[in-house]
């Protein structure tokens, strides 16, 4: 079987507005964080290359959808074609950690019989240090485990753990619309750079890190 080509993995992100979901993409494809960024209108998109191993190319293809209501018209289009979902809230508010189930159940409706795989990010962490927190790390430790998906506390303006929230293995599944790869049988052989739910029990393909 060849162990070349170049992989695509559809990744959406998810949650309310000004949560940061587009500041963390900018920090994680770019290394940059601005303080002002305009509000993502409909869906924005993000590319990142990783080679993974010589001749193993990932290509992390990132939507970054809207998170207003009137929006969410136009975002739904694009949760069947993703292979994990980011699910973001802001740690000082508190209306956009209890959003997080909406979230997750409005994707988890749309994709089946096929499964996105979740990670749940608490954005603005940098913020703890000014006692502005308004979500315990408990209280969402115990969310990302009732959804069964990792939890990460990450901070787009200093960059603490943005990697992390990246980092992570997934389990490849036949006919998922998710994954391309320009090498035939491949996909049961290679890395990728994509959050796994710690509860899955069955072969995973390590990420690159």
């Amino acid at each position: 079987m060849p162990r070349d080509g170049l992989y695509q993995f559809r990744i959406i992100m998810l949650g309310d507005s000004t949560v940061g979901k587009s500041s963390l993409l900018k920090r994680y494809t770019e290394d940059l964080f601005m303080e002002s960024i305009n509000e993502t209108v409909g869906v924005d998109f993000y590319v990142h290359f990783l080679e993974v191993e010589p001749g193993v190319r990932v290509k992390l293809q990132f939507w970054d959808t809207a998170g207003q209501e009137r929006f969410r018209s136009v975002t739904r289009s694009y949760y069947r074609n993703s292979v994990g979902g980011m699910l973001v809230f802001d740690i000082t508010s508190r209306a956009s950690f209890d959003h997080i189930k909406d979230w997750h159940a409005e994707v988890c409706e749309r994709v089946q019989p096929h499964k996105v795989l979740f990670i749940l990010v608490g954005q603005k962490n940098d913020r703890d240090a000014h006692r502005e927190r308004a979500v315990s790390r408990e209280e969402a430790e115990k969310l990302a485990q009732q959804l069964g998906t990792p939890y990460v506390e990450a901070s787009a303006k200093s960059g603490q753990h943005v990697k992390e929230c990246f980092d992570g293995e997934i389990e490849l599944q036949e006919g998922w619309d998710g994954v391309k790869c320009t090498a035939p049988q491949a996909l049961q052989l290679q890395r990728a750079n994509m959050p796994q739910p710690r509860t899955a029990t069955k072969d995973k393909k390590k990420c690159c890190g």
